[in-house]
């Protein structure tokens, strides 16, 4: 039987077969192989007890992440403000990058525009490749481009707690009512409401999946693989990579290289080449032995 986990909490794999959903554990197999099954993976399962099963296998996947435990998605949509909690751009663009390494699409949200329109923001991301809308749950600005963008997807969406992830869903779906918290004034943050991953049908072949705060996403895709193929994951940077005057141009301060100059010039965000080099600075004494070993 095949179907497709939904939610994954506590050593336990729900799984949407297409009449019912069924409470799976998974075989010990996977523990042995060092694999364990996402949400979003297409799966076999035996049926055993009635709603209950295992999961025998785990379909081909597209991409996957560890943290968020999610599988098989399209768009990797981060939430971010200028209200309260704020969202710092290096977490978006070290965000994207990860994203854009294992072949996912990327959406900037900006959302409690309503308390604060974070133009800065908009326009560092108006200026990117990286598509970027204003959105309000609150007032419901923006909310119906945000589900166009959505459609036909599978979306994960992330960011920092308290940015509003869950807020968006319900102003999506009313009836998904997922629990939201307040933001501490004191501290500058949000309250985690989001505990596990779990994916939600918006509409016929939509469906988004909401996860825990930035505090658990992939930070361990910040390794070797990301330091051979860091420039490609700057999509902006594509179009004058070639033009730089030195073959292996890291495009930090290099004389001759076109990535500086079109960011001189205004071309690239002045944001987003900051990222850039920090993350480079993250990476640049890391050796390949240090990851395998």
């Amino acid at each position: 039987m095949r179907g497709r986990i939904e939610k994954a909490l506590s050593g336990f794999y729900y799984v949407n077969v297409g009449d019912e959903i069924l409470t799976c554990r998974a075989r010990g197999k996977f523990r042995k192989e060092g694999m364990s099954p996402l949400v979003g993976d297409w799966v076999k399962v035996t049926p055993l007890t009635p709603g209950e099963g295992v999961v025998d296998a785990i379909e081909e996947r597209t991409c996957a992440f560890q943290r968020p435990a999610a599988a098989n998605i399209d768009q990797l949509v981060i939430i971010a403000s200028a209200a309260l909690p704020v969202t710092d751009p290096f977490l978006i663009d070290r965000i994207s990058a990860i994203a854009a390494l294992k072949g996912c699409g990327v959406l900037v949200v900006l959302n409690k525009c309503d308390l604060d329109p974070a133009d800065e923001l908009y326009e560092i991301y108006s200026a990117s490749a990286i598509p970027v809308l204003r959105v309000s749950a609150a007032t419901g600005e923006g909310v119906e481009d945000l589900r166009e963008a959505l459609r036909g997807k599978l979306s994960v969406l992330t960011g920092n707690s308290g940015v509003g992830k869950s807020s968006l869903l319900n102003a999506l779906a009313p009836h998904f009512s997922l629990p939201t918290g307040e933001v501490s004034l004191a501290l500058g943050r949000g309250r985690h409401t989001t505990r596990h991953v779990e994916l939600f049908p918006l509409e016929s072949g939509t469906y988004v999946i909401d996860t825990p705060g930035f505090s658990s996403f992939d930070a361990q895709s910040l390794d070797w693989e990301l330091k051979q193929h860091l420039p490609e994951t700057f999509p902006e940077f594509l179009p004058y990579m070639d033009d730089c005057r030195f073959v292996g141009c890291k495009h930090v301060k290099e004389k001759g290289c076109a990535v500086l100059a079109a960011v001189k010039e205004g071309k690239i965000p002045l944001s987003r080449h900051r990222s850039y080099v920090r993350l480079w600075d993250d990476l640049k004494d890391l050796q390949e032995w240090q990851v395998n070993k």
